[in-house]
């Protein structure tokens, strides 16, 4: 029947770009958000998951039956047990003890099975979530390791789609990319694209305070004095994902998490949004090189999951102000505990 799908998968790719107006104001140029949490599974992770997965049936390397195994902050978790429950295939995850509860939760509903793994261990260490999936994936019969942030399949997959989007959906106006870096498939893989349409178009990385990958990209070199603990989930790393296109970026910036905060309340509060901790993030970044953009800037940023994920998080004044952040006015608005009126 027209207008109707056959199953949620059908409905991964072709997200909105959708203006910025108020948060942008006194920047110089059009920017706009590419909102990815119109996936079905709320998050950009969606387009690897299913490029990845029947990407491996095509190779024979997935049977009836199988387990997917793999490392996540939450997001790419939810998007392979949906692509798993699809396929019928069965999910075993190991996830950061970064993640807040609501995830984890979200993780649950869709039956996968969760490891919690300390955050702040070198990658190398037995306890880290990299090394507790491998070692899952290695002791699972007929099991299968995505690992997103050394599969250039990761990539590959945004190459395919997100650049395409773009590309189409600004007319091939488009003069800066800027996105945030996890595995870092998500901006590079959409950035390779849109340098083969137009290799003037600059393309902005985002990281995290506490990360290694901007100093890697300006030196060459991993510099572990450069990491300590954040709070922003799937943004940095104190590791080097293969997933991650050096080749093109042009520029990187860092940035912290109280700003990021802010940011991703104020986007919200401003233009309705309802988006994620590195939505925030990027939306800092973009105005720390705000100088860099004239008139004809046409900008677009990557917002790559929903706020409903961080609502004990970054929305919650509990934990805003747990992490002192939390202030009398936010950015001329009013946080969400001074609306509330007690009858």
């Amino acid at each position: 029947m027209a207008g109707t799908y056959n199953n949620v998968l059908e409905l991964i790719n072709n997200t909105p770009l959708v203006r910025l107006n108020r948060v942008t104001e006194g920047m110089k140029g059009e920017f706009f958000a590419k909102l990815e949490c119109f996936n079905p599974g709320h998050s950009t992770k969606d387009r690897i998951a299913l490029h990845i997965i029947e990407n491996a049936e095509k190779q024979g390397l997935l049977k009836p039956g199988a387990t997917i195994v793999e490392t996540t902050s939450g997001n790419t978790g939810f998007s392979v047990a949906m692509v798993g429950i699809i396929k019928g295939y069965k999910c075993i995850l190991a996830v950061s003890d970064k993640t807040k509860p609501e995830k984890i939760s979200f993780l649950k509903a869709m039956g996968a099975r969760v490891y919690l793994c300390p955050a702040n261990v070198p990658a190398n260490d037995p306890r880290s979530y990299y090394e507790v999936a491998k070692r899952i994936a290695a002791e699972t019969p007929n099991s299968l390791y995505i690992n997103q942030y050394f599969n250039k399949e990761n990539t590959r997959s945004h190459y395919l789609t997100t650049g395409p989007e773009i590309w189409e959906q600004t007319q091939g106006r488009v003069t800066h990319l800027i996105g945030c870096t996890g595995t870092g498939g998500t901006l590079t893989g959409a950035a390779r694209f849109l340098k083969e349409k137009n290799p003037d178009v600059k393309v902005i990385g985002v990281d995290a305070d506490g990360s290694v990958l901007k100093k890697y990209f300006d030196t060459g070199e991993v510099d572990p004095d450069e990491i300590h603990p954040y709070q922003i989930e799937g943004l940095g790393k104190n590791l080097i994902p293969e997933a991650l296109d050096f080749s093109v970026i042009d520029e990187y910036v860092k940035v912290s998490d109280e700003p990021s905060a802010y940011a991703t309340r104020e986007i919200a509060l401003k233009e309705g949004m309802m988006v994620g901790y590195t939505s925030g993030a990027s939306l800092t970044a973009a105005r720390k090189i705000a100088h860099n953009f004239n008139e004809d800037s046409v900008v677009v940023l990557i917002f790559p999951d929903h706020g409903s994920r961080y609502m004990t998080k970054v929305f919650s004044d509990e934990w805003m102000r747990s992490q002192g952040f939390m202030k009398s006015k936010l950015n001329g608005l009013e946080p969400h505990a001074m609306v509330e009126k007690k009858i």
